[in-house]
């Protein structure tokens, strides 16, 4: 188990330039499988999940070429869908939520798609009903082993039809439209997921000759084609880490400017920062955060009621920020009511945050009361334990801008989402060693 030795209460100073999207890379990785041709990938990032998910396509036949920092060029060409059925698949599938999302596209081209439950973040329940639920009305027979947890969707064809999502899942409308891009006739999905990275999805499977429209709303449209080509993507910068470095800034007090942001895709994260009064200003495409050395204040609803920030699905405010938004109001001047609809066990990291000193209650699974020190006491350094990605990253942030040394057991947690982190953040004046 991975540790990470923090020295805090250092002002940082610098520029730090955001990865590319974990959440993108994974959708866009698994949209290689739907055609025999030449797909090239850029902007990848280098982290543990991403590179499972590189390694699991290796296995099942993918050629692979690295051709640089962040670009590979893949081709599905030569698939072994024995390895689906073998005892490897089961063990590597299991490790990555992410592998969830090979399913749509091998049950379009190849007839079958099978998965393992998958694992991930320690979070909570995270139903996989929306993708199975999907193919099936677009023909697909399903069945479930409960005694190995296997999942499997056959079909000869896939046929268009109408559906209505229960949930606007990202992964499960990522999954069912790299599945319905190659079924026969119209597939109307509504209560789509419309996060910018499912629209970089559709643009990419646009250019391989798929025939999607909507993109952007919640009703895709989706004409299905016979076949798909080859093509060249680019992926966004990751708005989450962009959000954890707008946070990083604030709490430590410093000046940074976060590079090539993509502002147009960042939805409504400046303005919340700027709600916990976080000055966040647009350079170019670049955000600059002045170092708030009078402390920032949260701004109150306009009848003087406390100020309330939830998850929505977009555009909506993304749930993956409400861990760095909950650690940044800790030193705020006010108070703020954090509530986290998705995920029931994403708030049980704030024990950590009270043991070095923050004023928070957590009113239930899915709400904490935050009082802010205004920066009149510090936190205080503590040993503490990762317990998935964006909580890590918050509690790294947190004692980043604590009283003493900080020590964070089971750092490959963090090491799944961000790339590279400790030499990112040595880049720019924190004191932290991988042990």
């Amino acid at each position: 188990m991975g540790t990470f030795k923090i020295e805090g209460g250092h002002q940082l100073k610098g520029s730090i330039q955001p990865q590319g999207a974990k959440n993108e890379a994974l959708q866009i990785l698994c949209a290689v499988l739907l055609t025999p041709e030449k797909v090239t990938i850029s902007n990848i990032p280098d982290i543990v999940d991403v590179n499972k998910l590189i390694m699991l396509l290796g296995n099942l036949g993918v050629k692979t070429q690295k051709n640089g920092p962040g670009s590979y060029t893949f081709q599905s060409d030569d698939i072994n869908l024995k390895y689906l059925e073998s005892e490897q698949f089961k063990e590597e599938g299991r490790g990555l939520r992410g592998s969830i999302m090979i399913v749509g596209p091998l049950l379009a081209r190849f007839g079958k798609g099978y998965i393992p439950k998958p694992g991930g973040d320690k979070i909570g329940r995270r139903r996989l009903d929306t993708h199975f639920e999907g193919f099936i009305k677009l023909g697909a027979k399903f069945r479930y082993n409960r005694e190995d947890y296997f999942y499997g969707v056959e079909a000869k064809k896939l046929q268009g039809t109408y559906m209505l999502l229960d949930e606007a899942s990202v992964t499960g409308t990522a999954n069912i439209v790299m599945a319905a891009v190659l079924a026969e006739g119209t597939t109307t999905i509504y209560n789509a997921a419309c996060e910018p990275y499912l629209q970089q999805l559709c643009k990419m499977l646009n250019r391989m000759g798929a025939k999607i429209s909507g993109v952007g709303s919640n009703l895709l449209v989706i004409e299905g084609v016979d076949e798909l080509g080859g093509t060249e993507h680019r992926m966004l910068p990751d708005m989450i880490e962009i959000g954890s470095w707008i946070g990083l800034a604030a709490m430590t007090k410093s000046e940074l400017t976060i590079k090539n942001v993509s502002w147009e895709d960042l939805g409504q994260i400046p303005e919340v920062f700027r709600k916990l009064g976080i000055t966040v200003e647009r350079q170019g495409d670049d955000i600059h955060v002045p170092a708030h050395k009078d402390g920032y204040e949260i701004q109150n609803y306009i009848d003087g009621s406390i100020l309330t920030i939830a998850d929505a699905p977009w555009p909506g405010f993304t749930p993956d920020l409400l861990s760095i938004v909950l650690v940044v109001a800790t030193q705020a001047r006010g108070s703020v009511l954090v509530h986290q609809k998705m995920f029931e066990s994403r708030l049980f990291f704030v024990d950590k945050l009270i043991d070095m000193g923050a004023k928070i209650i957590l009113c239930d699974p899915h709400r904490a009361s935050v009082i802010g020190h205004d920066f009149k006491s510090q936190l205080k350094a503590t040993t503490m334990v990762s317990p998935d990605i964006r909580a890590g990253i918050s509690l790294l942030i947190a004692a980043l801008s604590a009283k003493g040394t900080s020590t964070i057991h089971n750092i490959e947690q963090i090491d799944r989402g961000y790339e590279n982190i400790d030499e990112r953040l040595r880049a720019i004046g924190a004191k932290i060693v991988r042990l």
